[in-house]
């Protein structure tokens, strides 16, 4: 769920796959899925295939809410796919709830997507046409109903011809009658990892923190445009499309998405990366403070880095309610006009008197940064100076990250002295694009800058949105 304060890019969803006979496969998808929790909290869910049938439980809400020692034990078989949802494509119903399963020609078929079709509109009325009904507002069940569609004898054959007409991002792992399969896009834009279990077992998941989590060793990326089939023989693996010449791995990983013990790209601890930002972002934009606090938990890392290039103590001037995302219980009216506040509590005795500089990993729609400056401003902070550990948000996303629209992103619409004003700062400064990417290296060529730049890897429809196939 979204609390009232969120005003962070918001990933679309997390995947896992998992091949391994004389396990609970369930169960290691289950524990797979909460390692993977922070790419998405509005829905789970598990299919399960033991060579004859397909078993699933899906539900609204944690992995921990969805499921329990019961409808785990029903998710029988030695297959298994998991997701947690964050609505890109299709609103936070239980119907655009993943992964999709539905009965095929060749058999049981199930699907679970990370990213977005940006051709989903033209794909979706061509299903229509030809007289395939849906039942969601997810562009994820069109994939799922082409696939059942595409030409081919086998599932080989009909994901290759899917990848031909799909657009855009997406990670996926796709559950047959005898096979675990993972596929990503040309492009690259979502992460996917392969993972060794057990001698026999083997893993994909959205990231690398799911493997370790389940007991799994890293063995590599999936790269873009390949397809990995995992069965009886170990795995299999070919090229489904051909990967572009110059790749868009959403370089909001690492500014935010993944989880700091991830490893991106085959070599890349997020932790670091992070670290790292935030010394070239005190390099960059120097102030005069006396202590360096983060916005927590997603700007830690960047505040140690901040603390360590600038010479400035790191402290703690925030505390975050971890567990205020974890019920279906609103606040009502009064509680929500308190907004931060139900997420953040500031420490007056650390904060009192201290010139306070104050990093975060972006600024979206300001909604959050204003309060939180409030906050420390009422805590007894002399002065605050915000640093941001990215450039200025100045486009939205098409490709599978729900980032708000130009009318509603801040940075598009003023300037960062403009902001500065709007959010009630001393001083404001952002990482800049050169910074970001001197980095995390390969010279931009390989990652998707476009919310920054506004140069689209793929064609961009300014049409469309989370809720365009809702009703």
């Amino acid at each position: 769920m979204r609390t009232p304060s969120a005003d962070k890019p918001a990933e679309a969803c997390g995947v896992c796959g998992i091949y391994a006979p004389g396990e609970q496969v369930a169960r290691l998808a289950f524990f797979a899925l909460y390692a993977l929790q922070h790419r998405g909290q509005e829905s789970a869910g598990i299919v399960t295939s033991d060579g004859r049938v397909a078993h699933i439980h899906k539900g609204l809400g944690l992995v921990s809410q969805v499921f329990n020692e019961e409808n785990v034990l029903y998710l029988q078989g030695h297959l298994a796919i998991g997701h947690n949802r964050y609505s890109t494509t299709g609103g936070s119903r239980l119907r655009n709830a993943q992964p999709y399963l539905i009965e095929t020609a060749l058999g049981p078929l199930g699907i679970a997507h990370n990213g977005n079709l940006t051709n989903a509109p033209a794909l979706r009325r061509d299903l229509l046409d030809k007289g395939v009904g849906l039942v969601s507002s997810s562009d994820s069940e069109v994939i799922t109903q082409m696939l059942a569609g595409s030409p081919g004898d086998t599932w080989e054959e009909r994901i290759a011809a899917l990848m031909t007409q799909a657009q855009g991002a997406y990670s996926l792992t796709i559950l047959t009658r005898e096979a675990v399969f993972a596929v990503r896009d040309p492009l690259g834009f979502r992460p996917l990892c392969l993972g060794h279990l057990n001698g026999s077992g083997w893993v994909v998941a959205s990231e690398s923190c799911a493997l370790a989590t389940i007991g799994a060793t890293f063995v590599r990326d999936v790269e873009p445009g390949e397809i990995i089939r995992l069965d009886e023989n170990g795995v299999t693996t070919w090229r489904g499309a051909e990967p572009a010449k110059e790749l868009a791995l959403c370089i909001f990983e690492y500014i935010y998405f993944a989880r700091p013990d991830s490893v991106l790209e085959g070599h890349a601890v997020v932790h670091r990366v992070r670290r790292h930002l935030g010394e070239r972002l005190a390099e960059e934009q120097p102030a005069e403070g006396d202590m360096v606090i983060a916005v927590p938990d997603s700007a830690t890392a960047h505040a140690i880095g901040y603390a360590f290039g600038s010479g400035i103590p790191f402290g703690e001037g925030l505390i975050k309610n971890r567990y205020i995302g974890r019920t279906f219980i609103q606040p009502d009216d009064r509680l929500r006009r308190r907004g931060v506040a139900l997420k953040f509590n500031p420490l007056p005795t650390t904060l009192q008197g201290k010139r306070i500089v104050l990093v975060d990993d972006s600024i979206v729609r300001g909604n959050t940064s204003q309060p939180i400056v409030g906050l420390l401003r009422q805590a007894g902070a002399a002065e605050v100076h915000m640093r941001i550990c990215s450039p200025p948000i100045r486009h939205p996303c098409f490709m599978g990250v729900d980032m708000a629209t130009r009318q509603e992103l801040i940075a598009h619409n003023l300037s960062v002295a403009a902001i500065a004003q709007h959010i009630g700062v001393d001083s404001l400064g952002y990482l800049s694009l050169e910074g970001l990417l001197d980095v995390v290296g390969r010279g931009g060529s390989g990652h998707c800058l476009a919310c920054f730049s506004g140069n689209y890897p793929v064609a961009a429809h300014s049409g469309t949105g989370k809720a365009m196939f809702e009703p």
